[in-house]
């Protein structure tokens, strides 16, 4: 097992959907508030929180499997370069 792969375990959460009234949707905030980022993490609905989840589960898995391609510095360079030349007139 890597080491990102033990960091993540570690950290592991479950998540839940709340309806809160208004009523008491700022006592329930305060209170969540007194836990450690360790324990809760609040997370705003507008965000694509489960789609990023997703999507880096998947490629940690890929890494893990040894399905996944890696660039070395030099080529990230380059295929920037060329990006950015393709580019460049558009601005």
């Amino acid at each position: 097992m890597s080491y990102l792969s033990r960091v993540l375990k570690k950290t592991s959460m479950q998540t839940i959907k709340l309806k809160v009234n208004d009523d008491i949707y700022d006592k329930l905030i305060w209170l969540l508030g007194k836990f450690s980022k360790d324990e809760i993490e609040i997370i705003n609905e507008s965000s694509d929180y489960s789609v990023t989840k997703r999507y880096l589960e998947s490629e940690l898995e890929e890494i893990e499997s040894g399905k996944a391609n890696f660039l070395t510095v030099n080529e990230t360079e380059v295929r920037l370069e060329n990006v950015i030349k393709k580019h460049e007139d558009h601005i």
